[in-house]
């Protein structure tokens, strides 16, 4: 039998919203499983969410620079949301951005090594601003895109850098619509742009999970299957873009958004800063009070 430890309720009633207890007796029903757990506590009708965002765990920025028919998307780790702030930061990113664009390396790790013009690589250029600014900073991810004259790029930047999307609209070179659809995704935080890039395996996944729910609240089989097909079509809502209705008109999907600009949406990327990332769960007040005795 799995030990349940305080830290994985924390993270489960994160998750889901759900109580503390009943998130107690989800991972303890499926052995600590923290994805068993969530399925758990929602066919029980239990959780609030099918999965609240991840906590953001680390601090930096997103950037977005576009150039004609290239674009790059990247994010810039630091420690503090203060240094995200600094201008010798921010310059920093700037320069990546340019680097990367202008010199599209395959990786992280090839990004890395790959010499300026200053005859240093990336890294020595990140160790010389870490050296000034005095703090732990790393490229994390980066892509680059490629489109044509008759397309359009959507870049977004939300908050500063703390979200940055961009999308491809082809066939359109709207570039205000591709943006605003950008602008939709950053608020709206979609998986997919339509159903038919969602695996049969995932769909099969939240059939099950439906199911259970409904006869959970007790109705008759018979209306069950027509019910979680109802279900399923809001799970594409909450997970396809195109499904969703679109932030700047509700009463339009933002499929016929794109539509009506006469391109197709072929493309998004999302960056949010320190997504996925484990954040130290340190007790700051107890590492002051440890400081202070030690002194």
């Amino acid at each position: 039998m799995a030990t349940i430890t305080a830290q994985m309720v924390k993270e489960l009633r994160e998750k889901t919203g759900a109580g503390m207890m009943d998130c107690k007796k989800a991972l303890s029903e499926v052995n600590g499983d923290m994805e068993a757990a969530i399925d758990f506590l929602r066919e029980k009708g239990l959780s609030s969410a099918a999965k609240k965002a991840d906590r953001i765990a680390a601090e930096g920025v997103a950037n977005i620079l576009v150039q004609g028919n290239e674009a790059v998307i990247l994010e810039v780790n630091a420690e503090t949301d203060f240094v995200a702030k600094n201008e010798g930061f921010q310059q920093l990113v700037k320069e990546l951005s340019e680097f990367l664009l202008a010199t599209k390396p395959a990786t992280v790790e090839e990004a890395n090594e790959a010499k300026m013009d200053s005859g240093l690589t990336v890294s020595q250029h990140i160790s010389n601003a870490v050296a000034k600014i005095g703090e732990k900073i790393t490229l994390r991810r980066f892509e680059i895109r490629t489109k044509t004259d008759a397309d359009a790029f959507g870049p977004y930047l939300h908050m500063g850098g703390r979200i940055a999307v961009l999308t491809v609209l082809e066939g359109s070179t709207d570039s205000d619509a591709a943006k605003d659809v950008a602008m939709h995704i950053a608020a709206m935080n979609p998986k997919y742009i339509s159903r038919d890039q969602v695996s049969e395996e995932e769909v099969e996944h939240e059939r099950k999970v439906l199911t259970e729910q409904a006869l959970n609240e007790g109705k008759p089989e018979n209306i069950v299957a027509k019910m979680v097909e109802g279900r399923l079509g809001k799970y594409f809502e909450e997970i396809c873009v195109l499904d969703q209705a679109f932030v700047k008109n509700s009463d339009q999907k933002v499929r016929d958004f794109v539509k009506s600009t006469g391109g197709t949406l072929v493309e998004f990327i999302r960056y949010e800063v320190g997504e996925g990332i484990e954040k130290r769960e340190d007790n700051f007040a107890d590492e002051v009070m440890s400081q202070v005795k030690g002194n």
